[in-house]
């Protein structure tokens, strides 16, 4: 090792430091791109980037019982990935807002580079 080189390790951590989040956000973090690493979650944000759609209309696209959509909607709604609107006794779904779509749009763009 050269003498003369010399690393600062308490500056290098000090400013890797700044870069963290707090344990709050960290944990909605986790919680999200957890959420997203299902198949059929993702399959539905995508949809649902598109397109308003209720229950039914998903399960036939993704070719999945309504029950079972309706499960995914309530843990991507938990997460407020997705939101809802009734129009009398039909539910329709979509995006909770504009960054879910950046997110997957910066993801996508990752992938294929």
């Amino acid at each position: 090792m050269n003498k003369n080189a010399t690393h600062n390790h308490q500056e290098t951590i000090r400013s890797a430091r700044k870069a963290l989040l707090n344990d709050e956000t960290i944990l909605g973090l986790t919680e999200t791109f957890k959420v997203l690493s299902d198949p059929t979650r993702l399959k539905i944000v995508l949809a649902l980037s598109r397109e308003e759609m209720c229950v039914l209309d998903i399960a036939r696209l993704l070719g999945v019982t309504e029950s079972a959509i309706s499960h995914q909607l309530r843990m991507l709604k938990t997460l407020r990935l997705v939101k809802h609107r009734k129009e009398g006794k039909m539910v329709f779904y979509s995006l909770d807002d504009e960054h879910i779509e950046d997110l997957i749009r910066v993801a996508t763009r990752h992938i294929s580079e």
